[in-house]
């Protein structure tokens, strides 16, 4: 027979709980729906509940959290691709109830940075978000996604250099340019 410690509902809410708001945060961005990003956090906990006997009490909860976040994610995105195969070609009637673009905003918001940094690549932005905003170490990440030291670093190289292009591309779209291209086009500040 198996034994499994008996894990009491305070010690997991105690340990795991303080994390629901960046769990929750970091989810809704990566997949850009907060139906979606509260499902996913949804099966995190449960499955962290659930295998909670195996946490060692004094380790790093929240990368353990997001280890299993990215974990779960990868899974729904497997799902997704494999679903989108299954479908056909687009329905045409559906070509009728295309929306327009939203005019462009006047000034660069939050809310640019964050749709430049959707642009970039799920490998390449997850490691950007768990450096740059869930502050992260390299080591902490390497473990929660599975890939080597290496890797981090390198995907974290190329993410903000994507990040920087594309951000790039809102400043011009807004007529902003960096201090070097005023001098390169004869403009002074």
């Amino acid at each position: 027979m198996f034994f499994r410690p008996k894990i009491r509902v305070e010690d997991f809410a105690a340990v795991a709980m303080p994390h629901l708001a960046d769990l929750y945060r970091s989810a809704s961005f990566l997949l850009q729906n907060s139906s979606e990003a509260e499902d996913l956090v949804q099966e995190v906990y449960l499955e962290a509940w659930k295998s909670f006997h195996r946490f060692e009490p004094g380790t790093n909860c929240r990368a353990w959290l997001f280890k299993i976040l990215f974990h779960r994610l990868h899974h729904l995105r497997r799902r997704q691709i494999k679903a989108s195969k299954l479908e056909a070609f687009p329905n045409p009637a559906d070509q009728d109830n295309l929306m327009a673009e939203p005019p462009v905003p006047e000034e660069i918001r939050d809310d640019d940075i964050l749709l430049a940094l959707a642009k970039v690549p799920d490998d390449f932005r997850e490691v950007v978000l768990m450096t740059d905003v869930q502050e992260f170490s390299y080591k902490e990440i390497a473990k929660a996604l599975k890939i080597p030291l290496g890797t981090v670093m390198s995907r974290l190289s190329r993410g903000r250099k994507l990040l920087r292009q594309e951000l790039v591309e809102v400043a011009r779209l807004w007529g902003l340019q960096s201090g070097g291209e005023r001098e390169r086009t004869g403009e002074s500040a």
